[in-house]
């Protein structure tokens, strides 16, 4: 199926199709040229490499006799020492590492080809598309186009949700690639690899948080068709929790980001050699560069490009992989000998990294804050025309996300199949944790030109993905939630303009300026959740307090959700500067180094069951990192009921009913009507019948 069908553009064909056709020539000339540079700079380095590298090996003196049958990709290094497949010497883990370090021409211009393409689609809904919008609306405006441009809020509404004109499926397919970031990509996989099957049971949490997001959030948020989610708080409370949440989730992008970016540079650099410090600036531009000038639309047709190129690297390295190693069997068999295959610890214990109970109930309410309130999902629903449509995305955006992940789950298995007797985590092979899964993929596929390029294309795609969806949302935020109510006079279509895009370079420019930092923390996919758990976890029980619980007071809510984002801030961050300095540790499965070909330096204290000491203290930032959102948010909703006790409890009908998530209005407003929020200081209070005698304990 074609991913141009159905265009956003309203009266426009294929743009995105005609657009690519028309700029074919000017792309492949651009990247044959850049390709060509790079080529030769490669290759220089790759044979002085071979030159200098080779004869260190003869001097290494292996740590352990190995004799893991391991076939490498055929490449310059090993072409000048055929002694290697007799056996008489061995390369070294850094020779090795080397060797492994080739993206060849075809690579480049499958890799490059990707980024060019999503900077053409910004580039067409940022110029082209906007202009033939213009024509058509001048036509039939009597005001002429200049009539047209002068309308309040049509720049931020076509910027920020695409006129609400958006399709099914692209946003569908956007959605999935945004929830499948880099981070998931490779976390999940080296997840699994490290610690075996037991996170692939949060798949089970995704229909659970699906099914409370479309019953109790999406309703309210769709039927009051908001640019920034934030402003429910305005309108269910006041301006102070309407500007507390929506700092929380700046903040939490300002956190976020660096590890999105750094996901895919870790890719490159473990398949090229490439400094993470000159990759991260190169994408960040391309992504910048498509997301300040194509807005909401460039964004979801960017992100069908990418979700398409993510999916198909996924499955061509499945496919041969399975097929490698001898069938899905053989796969299962290694997996099951090295404690691989398990599921959750059954277990009360709260500090169990996969305990049962962490899981099912902390797992639902961090995949509920990603699906049901975040703003840069429930953005993407409000570019639907109706809720019917919103059903649709979100059901098949939820069957796609279960998909995805159980790729990323077998990429995992896979790589520990493959690396089973000589684990590269151990030997130093793989620089860090994260470099696993690309380390698996060069040696798999690495020998057929293009698909290491694919693969990594695959992960930027997912990066990418979520980073433009993250700074679109920031730039919503910021408009609505920071400016346009503190200006007397609104902001003009031009002004608007230049500051969306304005938002969108400078927090850009902050998250590659702050990827050094994520460097020196731990595994990207607990990074991202700690990290999530800080902001996400309190605005879901403000959400959920604002839905369900009208007789709550702003005062109330402001309390609990300040003691809950401070506790929970506590919490993380004493666990993140435990890990670092290693108090904090986690027992990791059963590895073998008995069969390696290479020659490395075996890690001090390593033993063949587990690389990690288990902790013997006790302290509450010991709790597994799946718990963080559930302190956030019933801690929130936990603090705002104790608080009532002090600021009391107000009517359930000074709250419009509109406000309330549809399950609840009948059980608290009866067969009343709600009273208007400009109208409560001037009605007389009714009991109803379903909630009787509310204002009594005031009056106590």
């Amino acid at each position: 199926m074609s991913t141009t069908a159905d265009p956003v553009a309203q009266g426009v064909n294929s743009p995105v199709v005609d657009v690519v056709a028309k700029t074919t020539t000017t792309v492949a000339n651009a990247i044959a040229k850049t390709v060509a540079v790079i080529s030769s700079t490669v290759s220089t380095s790759s044979t002085t490499g071979a030159t200098s590298t080779i004869p260190t090996s003869s001097s290494s003196t292996p740590t352990t006799s190995t004799t893991f049958a391991y076939t490498p990709t055929p490449t310059p290094i090993q072409s000048t020492s055929p002694s290697l497949e007799d056996g008489a010497e061995k390369l070294s883990v850094k020779d090795l590492s080397q060797a492994l370090q080739h993206f060849g021409i075809v690579d480049y211009l499958v890799f490059i080809a990707m980024l060019a393409v999503c900077a053409v689609i910004g580039f067409y809904f940022g110029f082209i598309e906007k202009k033939q919008k213009k024509q058509k609306l001048a036509g039939k405006d009597g005001g002429g186009a200049a009539g047209v441009e002068e309308r309040r809020g049509s720049e931020a509404l076509d910027y920020l949700v695409g006129g609400r004109q958006m399709k099914v499926f692209p946003v569908a397919l956007s959605l999935v690639a945004s929830f499948v970031s880099g981070i998931s990509l490779l976390g999940t996989s080296t997840e699994i690899y490290v610690y075996g099957t037991q996170y692939a049971f949060i798949l089970v949490t995704l229909a659970i948080s699906g099914a409370i997001s479309w019953y109790i959030f999406l309703p309210v948020f769709c039927n009051l068709q908001l640019t920034s989610t934030y402003e429910y708080f305005e309108r269910r409370f006041d301006r102070r929790v309407r500007i507390f949440g929506s700092c929380l989730f700046v903040v939490m992008n300002i956190l976020w980001q660096p590890i999105c970016i750094y996901v895919p540079a870790l890719t490159l650099n473990q398949v090229s050699g490439i400094s993470v410090g000159k990759i991260v600036p190169l994408t960040s531009f391309i992504c910048i560069l498509y997301t300040s000038v194509g807005g909401i639309k460039g964004v979801v047709w960017t992100d069908v490009i990418q979700g398409t190129v993510m999916i198909g690297s996924m499955l061509i390295v499945i496919i041969k992989g399975t097929l490698d190693l001898g069938g899905l069997s053989v796969v299962l068999d290694h997996n099951r000998q090295y404690d691989r295959l398990v599921g959750p610890d059954m277990t009360f214990d709260p500090t169990a990294r996969m305990g049962v109970f962490a899981l099912f109930v902390g797992g639902a309410l961090f995949k509920l804050q990603a699906n049901g309130i975040n703003q840069a999902i429930v953005q993407r629903y409000l570019t639907l025309p109706n809720n019917k449509d919103v059903k649709k995305a979100l059901v098949l955006s939820l069957i796609g996300f279960m998909f995805v992940m159980l790729m990323c789950v077998y990429i995992g298995m896979l790589a520990f199949a493959e690396f089973y007797h000589c684990d590269p985590i151990t030997t130093g092979l793989a620089r860090a944790k994260d470099q696993v899964i690309p380390l698996y993929v060069v040696k798999n596929v690495g020998h057929i030109p293009g698909l290491v390029g694919l693969f990594v294309a695959g992960v930027f795609s997912a990066a990418l993905s979520s980073l433009s969806t993250a700074l679109n949302s920031l730039s919503g935020v910021i408009l609505t939630d920071f400016v346009e109510p503190f200006r007397k006079k609104p902001l003009s279509e031009r002004q608007t303009a230049y500051l969306l895009r304005g938002v969108v370079i400078s927090f850009g420019l902050i998250s590659m300026a702050s990827v050094p930092i994520v460097q020196r923390l731990g595994l990207v996919m607990q990074l991202s959740s700690t990290v999530a758990a800080i902001t996400c976890g309190p605005l879901l029980g403000a959400f959920s307090v604002g839905m369900l619980l009208p007789f709550v007071k702003t005062e109330s809510l402001l309390t609990g959700i300040s003691c809950a984002s401070s506790f929970t801030a506590y919490i993380v961050v004493r666990a993140q500067i435990a890990i670092f300095t290693g108090s904090l540790t986690f027992p990791a499965k059963p590895v073998s180094i008995e069969d390696c070909d290479y020659t490395f330096d075996l890690p001090e204290n390593w033993n063949a069951t587990t690389t990690a000491t288990p902790s013997t203290s006790h302290g509450i930032h010991e709790i597994s990192f799946l718990w963080y959102t559930a302190v956030g948010s019933v801690g929130t909703v936990l603090g705002s009921l104790l608080a009532t006790l002090y600021f009391g409890r107000q009517d359930p009908r000074v709250v419009d009913k509109e406000l309330i998530s549809p399950l609840l209005r009948k059980f608290w407003y009866g067969k009343y009507e709600s009273v208007a929020s400009e109208e409560k200081n001037n009605f007389n209070l009714h009991e109803s019948e379903t909630q009787l005698k509310l204002e009594q304990p005031e009056k106590a």
